[in-house]
């Protein structure tokens, strides 16, 4: 097995052709896994938001001041979340929308500009599905392609990698 990184020499913008900056990134070959950061789908997909958007709710004002964290990410939190499944150390652990058991709903600063975040993909085995249907279309390579998203482990240390949409 051999892991090559793909450096894509832009920023991520809404409506980019993902599967055309990896074409021009890289050579690709039948069989390939390309595994693709969930920030830079999110990104493409527009699922960005900047933070003085957004209007918090009492119950985020609330939250927010007894876990010291931004009411307007609280906001976030709970609008991308089914459930809060647990809020203990100023870490709030949710089912997402998506079925996903995470931290923060997934929400991410981190890589965006100042004041902006990230929300994930609302469909993470569609947006792998057309990366790999594009991929066909346009090299008739067939690969399979992985969107990956880090997650803290609730409670403990370290973070680990994990596959939130595959095809």
């Amino acid at each position: 097995m051999q892991i090559i990184p793909v450096r894509i020499e832009k920023e991520i913008e809404p409506c980019d052709d993902i599967s055309k900056l990896i074409i021009d990134s890289v050579e690709i070959y039948d069989g390939d896994i390309l595994v693709i950061a969930q920030k830079i789908i999110s990104k493409q997909e527009g699922r960005i938001v900047e933070l003085s958007s957004v209007v918090p709710s009492l119950l985020a004002e609330g939250i927010s001041s007894q876990y010291e964290k931004n009411p307007r990410i609280i906001e976030l939190i709970l609008k991308e979340s089914k459930q809060i499944i647990r809020m203990q150390h100023g870490i709030i652990i949710v089912e997402t929308n998506n079925g996903f058991i995470c931290a923060n709903a997934g929400i991410d600063e981190c890589n965006v500009k100042n004041g902006f975040v990230t929300l994930l993909p609302l469909d993470s085995d569609a947006s792998a599905y057309k990366i790999r249907k594009e991929i066909m279309e346009k090299i008739n390579k067939t690969v399979s392609v992985v969107i990956s998203d880090t997650f803290g482990r609730p409670f403990r240390m370290g973070q680990t990698n994990h596959a939130i949409g595959i095809s």
